[in-house]
């Protein structure tokens, strides 16, 4: 049974394994390979959590089984200009949501989005953006996230 996911908060204490996780994110998402030199990009992630979680301006999270690490989660909080549907100006970028394959398919995403969400209403947030790949697309319209029209961005050719 799966009821025993348990989700927390990761802190700078648990560094190295922070980063190990992002490595692992990223591998994935980018389909980076494996002989692939990522020590800059590991050095650039050691120093934005090593910056962000100090000044609270990023919420990390490990989803655990048993003990384990099965799965991870961040939150960037940040603000924009207050407007008509943000006052406050506050929001979230959900992001590094990720669960092994092996423990898919179980509730566990959902679980750790559910506990980020709540993380940014905890704190007043209620503007709370992500990209999704199409894999994700499902869990996140079940939990409630919707597609944003009139949205773009610029993309760099190197």
């Amino acid at each position: 049974m799966h009821n025993d996911i348990i989700i927390r908060e990761a802190t700078l204490t648990e560094l190295n394994t922070l980063i190990e996780w992002r490595m692992e994110v990223l591998r994935c998402v980018f389909s980076i390979p494996a002989d692939t030199d990522t020590t800059e990009l590991r050095d650039a992630n050691i120093e934005y959590y090593k910056r962000a979680l100090a000044d609270d301006t990023h919420i990390a999270c490990f989803a655990e089984q048993n003990g384990k690490i099965v799965g991870c989660g961040g939150l960037c909080l940040y603000d924009e200009m207050p407007s008509p549907d943000n006052p406050t100006g506050h929001c979230a970028y959900l992001m590094n949501i990720y669960v092994r394959p092996e423990h898919q398919g179980h509730g566990t995403g959902k679980r750790i989005v559910r506990w980020l969400v709540g993380a940014a209403l905890a704190r007043g947030i209620k503007k709370i953006y992500l990209e999704t790949s199409e894999a994700g697309r499902l869990l996140y319209s079940i939990l409630g996230f919707s597609d944003m029209k009139d949205m773009m961005h610029l993309t760099f050719q190197e």
